[in-house]
């Protein structure tokens, strides 16, 4: 079963608003930090509701050492020096926390002048650490979300809605949701797409 979190027209006004917010407070220059992949789709659109600020952009990828240990390491850094500028981590999802606490530790060290967080989507109740987050999109009480940059598997993250899905469902079978997110006679994803 799945059910629309959000549509197309609330996620853009929920965008515009922040890129508002951030170019009201950011006008003399930020740069926007974004965490790959899933934030593509939010950043474009947050970048172009922010015409009035300098804005600069940069991204940072993470992978777990262990696959449910928490535990994380870099696998994409930064190319801009950050030190002295002003810093706001683009987030897709802050869910437990752990990711977001590990990047704001590793953004910090390279003594930024200020350092904020801009999530998307806030799932407050699954937290595990607490996250500072400044600006927050929507809070959402669903277990897992697809869509708008959110992906299973390589799969529905260019749904142009946030929808909440079954994670079971999707590990049995990752394209179980296939024709009901995009439409029958949607082609299912070949083996060397999934990547």
């Amino acid at each position: 079963m799945t059910r629309v979190l959000l549509d197309a027209t609330q996620l853009a006004a929920g965008v515009r608003r922040l890129g508002a917010e951030l170019a009201e407070t950011y006008g003399d220059g930020v740069v926007l930090v974004a965490v790959l992949p899933g934030t593509v789709p939010f950043l474009s659109d947050l970048v172009r509701a922010m015409p009035t600020a300098d804005v600069a952009v940069d991204f940072m990828a993470v992978a777990p050492y262990s696959p449910g240990t928490g535990r994380v390491r870099i696998g994409k850094d930064l190319d801009l020096d950050v030190a002295g500028r002003h810093v706001v981590l683009v987030e897709d999802v802050v869910d437990t926390g752990l990711t977001t606490r590990y990047l704001l530790g590793e953004l910090r060290r390279r003594e930024p002048r200020s350092l904020e967080v801009c999530a998307l989507v806030d799932k407050v109740a699954r937290r595990l650490v607490p996250v500072p987050l400044r600006w927050v999109g929507f809070a959402v009480e669903a277990d897992y979300v697809l869509g708008y940059g959110l992906g299973h598997a390589g799969r529905y993250r260019n749904l142009d809605r946030l929808v909440e899905a079954d994670l079971l469902r999707l590990e049995a079978e990752p394209d179980s949701l296939v024709e009901t997110l995009y439409g029958p006679g949607r082609p299912r994803m070949q083996e060397r797409d999934r990547r």
